[in-house]
Parts: structure tokens; sequence; C-alpha cells
């Protein structure tokens, strides 16, 4: 404070970050408890968390009611301002990270996986594009699949959905198995 006029000195006010900025902050943290909390235990005693911090995410993880989650979360984020005050927070953030992006390419494998079930299903000339991307795929083996899984479909009731049979979950297990080889991004992006 100015002495001379009792008034707040202007650098104190600066240097100190807004009541917003602490809340938003504090929801972060928060945030990122809750994603701590969707981690397998296997992961989570790979960061290296004090013991406070992993016992207050298993009691988190297995908290039912919702008042009782909301406190332990709040808690959690507690905990995971402290770590973030010691420095430690980064390994958190890139061990949440790195799971979440692993579903997501999950997601997107077997995303591409069905797109291309229904465009060889749909058109004889897919499996020419197929080939194409993939050169060593069992061309006599995803025909056979095709063909038994056109043969297969059969409508359920007049404007119901198709059932599938046998075929046409091999030939997804086919066609997601040739993209999860590891050279298959190598493949795509040789086109």
């Amino acid at each position: 404070m100015n002495t001379e006029t009792n008034e707040p000195d202007d650098d104190d006010a600066s240097e100190r970050p807004s009541k917003t900025a602490l809340k938003k902050a504090m929801h972060e943290l928060q945030a990122l408890g809750e994603a701590l909390m969707t981690l397998p235990d296997a992961r989570i005693d790979a960061i290296g968390l004090d013991e406070s911090l992993r016992d207050a995410v298993r009691t988190a993880q297995r908290t039912k009611s919702h008042e009782g989650r909301r406190r332990q979360i709040q808690y959690l984020g507690k905990l995971m301002r402290r770590t973030q005050d010691a420095g430690g927070i980064e390994p958190i953030r890139e061990a949440v990270a790195s799971f979440q992006l692993g579903h997501a390419k999950d997601a997107l494998a077997l995303h591409e996986a069905e797109r291309w079930r229904a465009e060889l299903l749909a058109s004889d000339d897919a499996l020419t594009r197929w080939t194409a991307a993939h050169p060593r795929s069992d061309l006599q083996q995803l025909r056979s699949l095709i063909r038994s899984a056109r043969k297969e479909v059969v409508p359920e009731l007049p404007g119901g959905a198709a059932r599938h049979g046998r075929a046409y979950r091999e030939l997804f297990q086919q066609l997601r198995s040739v993209l999860a080889e590891p050279g298959h991004e190598e493949e795509e992006s040789n086109d």
C-alpha cells in the first residue's frame, strides 16, 4: 500500500493473478483429476504419484454417490494444486493425454475398418482401391468374404435393418488386422 494516499500499489495488483484466473486454473486441475480417474491402475502407478494423491484417485474411483464423488473430486483438485506447486503436474498431463490419444486412435481405426467394409460390400471398384492402398492383403480371402457377406444379408422386417452373418464380421476382422499392421501408415503415405 502506498502510505501517503492509503491506496494499494498497482505493482502488487498486476503481479497477482486475478480471482477468475485462479478459479479457472482450479477447475482445470479438477478436470485433470477427473481424467486421471479414468486411467487404469497400472498407468496411475507408472506415473509415480505421491501416496496421498494416488489414494485420493482410488477413493474417487470407488465413490458411487454423486455428492461424495463431487467432494472427492474437489479434494483431488486441492491435491493436484499441491502437486502443481511442487512441479510434478507435467507427468500427469502427459499420461492423461497419452491415454486419451490412444483411445482416439483406436476409435479412428475401427471407423476406418467399418468404412472400408461398407465400401467393399457396396462396390467392386472398392476392392481395386483397397488393393492399391494395401498390396500385402490376401485378395482371395477378401473376395471370398465379400461374396459371402453379400449373400448373407437378410432383411429382418420390411423397413427394418438388415441382419449380417459370420462373413460380415470376419470381413471386418480381416480389414482391421490389415489396417493395424505396423507398415499400414507407410503404405498409405506412399499413395
